[in-house]
């Protein structure tokens, strides 16, 4: 089965050439990383998992294209997980999606392999797709993984729903212990605090990722439910942070920080976007 897109035309320009454009120019532009993933990827391999915003490409696309330039510049992993909030509420709880994936820029198969294993494996993840079938947090990132690796990109998708540490914990060590024998980099899709004014925003930002420099995951997860900051893939970072301290990482670097207010202008009311990795 495949899964068409449902944001193409929305959140993202619906054509491959608008499309193509549209990324360079978040490569490109005055809050992107000001150059193109140009030649061969790279083979140091040092990022054990990345952070990367998903609201429309106008106001997130530039944040997001720093993560995805750190990834071409770290070099393609053999396997990607990418693991986005569940913003509707349907569907699993942990939700792992065996189709593939359409978006103007091609198809984007599902890696079967790992994620049968990460099914079979874990308490918690079952097959369901219905999770997916309007979520646009992952879908939005794909465009940007075609872009930057070509044709052939594989991923596994997981659509979390459920916060519990027990549960983040849990899958997130699932996906270290495959990746033993597997070459894997986890991307959490998330946007940071919404609708406060920017300097209210950053504030709190800024205190949540104090504890993912610190590399604290179940405290990082409690901080934000304890003064309800509204990060939606808190989840998601927290099952990176899990994999990615599993894996040696011992740094959390912030790598893009911008607002929807660095695009409108109005800084009153803002969506907050971050790029980041864990090395």
């Amino acid at each position: 089965m495949t899964r068409l897109p449902v944001v193409a035309g929305r959140f993202y320009e619906g054509t491959e050439e608008s499309l193509r454009k549209r990324i360079t120019e978040c490569f490109l532009g005055q809050l992107g990383p000001g150059r193109l993933p140009e030649g061969e990827p790279s083979s140091v391999r040092r990022i054990k998992a990345l952070i990367a915003p998903h609201a429309g490409y106008v106001y997130s696309g530039m944040p997001a294209a720093h993560s995805y330039l750190e990834l071409f510049e770290d070099g393609k992993p053999e396997h990607i997980v990418i693991i986005g909030p569940n913003h509707t509420g349907v569907g699993a709880p942990v939700a792992v999606c065996n189709d593939d994936w359409e978006t103007p820029l091609g198809l984007a198969r599902f890696d079967a392999g790992l994620g049968h294993l990460i099914v079979e494996n874990n308490e918690y993840a079952t097959n369901d797709c219905i999770a997916h079938s309007s979520e646009h947090s992952i879908e939005v990132q794909i465009p940007f993984l075609q872009f930057v690796f070509g044709e052939g990109v594989s991923f596994v998708p997981i659509c979390l729903g459920d916060y519990r540490y027990e549960v983040v914990e849990s899958l997130g060590k699932t996906i270290a212990d495959l990746a033993k024998d597997m070459d894997i980099l986890v991307i959490a899709s998330s946007d940071f605090t919404h609708f406060e004014s920017a300097q209210s925003a950053k504030m709190k930002d800024n205190q949540a990722m104090e504890y993912l420099e610190y590399l604290d995951p179940k405290g990082f997860l409690e901080f934000v439910k304890r003064h309800k900051v509204s990060i939606c893939g808190a989840g998601p970072i927290a099952v990176s942070l899990v994999f990615a301290r599993e894996l040696g990482a011992t740094n959390f670097r912030l790598v893009k920080y911008t607002t929807s207010g660095d695009v409108t202008g109005d800084n009153n009311s803002v969506v907050a976007y971050v790029s980041a990795k864990f090395v």
